[in-house]
């Protein structure tokens, strides 16, 4: 598997197909790598393979994952963002679509905001946000899911986890944490919503970005089941990357 390698950093990614690039992630919160894809509500880089070139990538210091580097305890959003596009420029990729699943919603958010005129257009698939009956689901499932097993690395405190996790999801709280509310109603980019409802993805969050982004669309919900309505809806995103293919890259 290739992986780029940065000083201290190092993302492993891969990639199938051919086409305009997708740069697409995992759900599995901050243990979203390469491995969950078989269980993904539905598998991207299969799916797209004959449609887009598909990137994907384990998020740094994803447990189960190939990829390291420090923990951003001050900037954590900002590093995801970093990382991805510490690829795409490896890969000699400017412009790109993104999708992201589960934390995913939060990195389409924040690589929107970092790099609007790279991210062509976005989708949002089942994305992370506050749950206003949870409003600490995420913050626990980081310290008790992903923290453990982190923790066995040598130097690293629970201090600097707590810290990373109160940044991650404590900052910027009620909404997807990667980005505000007003970051979100100047977006221009187009952006697809694909909503779910449990506590670590709730509904309001996806029906608020799509009510805020000015050019944003949200699928129906439910849409997992039955089988042709998720059938309709995968038909859908890649209608509607499709439709923002930039001319300048369909005319190549």
């Amino acid at each position: 598997m290739p992986f780029f390698e940065k000083g201290e950093i190092r993302i492993r990614y891969e990639e199938v197909g051919s086409g305009f690039p997708l740069l697409v992630t995992p759900g599995g919160g901050l243990n979203s790598r390469v491995s969950n894809w078989p269980t993904a509500v539905f598998n991207a880089m299969e799916v797209f393979k004959n449609d887009f070139r598909c990137i994907t990538m384990d998020q740094r210091n994803a447990n189960g994952g190939e990829s390291s580097g420090p923990i951003p305890v001050d900037d954590p959003w900002g590093a995801f963002a970093d990382d991805q596009l510490a690829v795409m420029d490896h890969l000699g990729i400017r412009e790109f679509f993104f999708m992201g699943y589960c934390i995913g919603g939060c990195f389409a958010m924040k690589l929107v905001e970092r790099a609007p005129e790279r991210v062509v257009a976005a989708v949002l698939c089942q994305t992370v946000g506050h749950h206003p009956d949870h409003p600490d689901y995420m913050y626990n499932s980081g310290r008790d899911v992903w923290a453990p097993e982190l923790l066995a690395r040598p130097g690293l405190t629970m201090a600097q986890v707590e810290a990373y996790l109160h940044n991650l999801y404590r900052v910027q709280p009620n909404f997807v944490y990667s980005v505000s509310r007003d970051f979100a109603k100047s977006c221009k980019t187009p952006l697809l919503v694909l909503p779910d409802d449990v506590p670590a993805h709730p509904l309001v969050s996806s029906v608020e970005v799509a009510q805020l982004a000015p050019n944003a669309e949200i699928t129906v919900f439910p849409w997992r089941e039955p089988a042709d309505l998720k059938t309709r809806t995968i038909d859908r995103v890649r209608s509607f990357l499709k439709a923002h293919i930039p001319m300048r890259a369909a005319a190549q």
